[in-house]
């Protein structure tokens, strides 16, 4: 039982071993795959695995660095948010009013998405079979207030929107 491989180091059964100890030896090697990949477990929803050290197989979980945010531009009069929309910033641009529709069944509680007109077209929220509320004229159809405006559309429950920002 002395064949460890390369990169790990683990103790692999020989031919001969196969023929004579199989059991044992696979126990030897579960355990040393066991062993050095126990860093592998855990970890919870929105944690990514990251080096820990230099050393190999030295892992651990951590929270995911969310500094930077990617960005979805949209130049025609209408547009439906999709579920990669999710902590993106749609920009809506168009000289004619946009209408940015949620649509049903597909985000989930806790997600956001950011939306910020740069056209000199007002951009309208809607939804479509969603709830939607805001402080907006219209709290179910809120409208970005003006050119630059921005506002997050906030996932509440299961099909339920509260849109917050710079509204009219």
């Amino acid at each position: 039982m002395a064949n460890p491989t390369t990169y790990f180091g683990w103790v692999m059964p020989t031919a001969t071993d196969l023929v004579t100890d199989l059991p044992a030896d696979f126990n030897v090697f579960g355990q040393g795959v066991d062993t050095s990949m126990q860093d592998l477990l855990g970890g919870t929803t929105g944690q990514v695995l990251s080096k820990a050290s230099n050393t190999n197989m030295d892992f651990a979980w951590i929270e995911q660095d969310d500094t930077t945010i990617s960005f979805n531009a949209q130049t025609g009069t209408t547009y439906t948010l999709v579920a990669a929309d999710s902590a993106k910033l749609v920009t809506t641009s168009n000289a004619s009013a946009v209408i940015v529709t949620i649509p049903s069944g597909v985000f989930s509680a806790g997600n956001i998405i950011n939306v910020q007109s740069i056209g000199v077209g007002l951009t309208t929220i809607s939804g479509a079979s969603v709830t939607i509320t805001s402080t907006g004229a219209t709290s179910a159809a809120p409208i970005l207030r003006a050119r630059y405006s921005a506002a997050s559309i906030i996932c509440t429950a299961s099909n339920v929107f509260t849109v917050i920002g710079d509204i009219a």
